[in-house]
């Protein structure tokens, strides 16, 4: 079975809970890294100055504390690998939903299921939005 590297466990730790419990159900399926959680001022700027990240500090999901977003990707990485974090996206939001969490991803920003209308592609990106609506 998969497991986390200390050092995905402790970006993953500086996530809000549903993140939390979302990759740590995942990890049980399917290995993947925890790239990032928290990000500080100085990380996001220049995320923002390199076209990385659209938004600048204290504007983004992984300026909050504890961090609303979690960057997170299939392991081994493969960049060249598109399909692979399609899956995986997939899996991710399919694992939120069933535990009750509606997650946003960065290959989906408009939420329309529709990969080819966005025009910022961010694939290891997810965040927190809410929980399901069961009414």
């Amino acid at each position: 079975m998969p497991q986390y590297s200390d050092q995905s466990r402790r970006h993953l730790e500086t996530c809000i809970f549903p993140l939390r419990q979302v990759f740590q159900t995942v990890i049980l399926e399917i290995d993947h890294t925890i790239i990032e959680g928290g990000r500080g001022r100085e990380l996001q700027n220049e995320y923002f100055r390199t076209g990385r990240s659209r938004v600048r500090w204290p504007d983004g999901k992984h300026n909050e504390v504890p961090s609303e977003a979690v960057d997170a990707a299939p392991y081994p990485i493969n960049w060249n690998d598109r399909e692979r974090f399609v899956y995986f996206a997939g899996y991710v939001l399919g694992t939120a939903q069933a535990l009750g969490y509606v997650l946003k991803w960065g290959g989906d920003w408009d939420q329309d299921h529709d990969l080819r209308d966005q025009n910022f592609m961010d694939l290891v990106h997810f965040e927190y939005v809410g929980e399901v609506d069961i009414g």
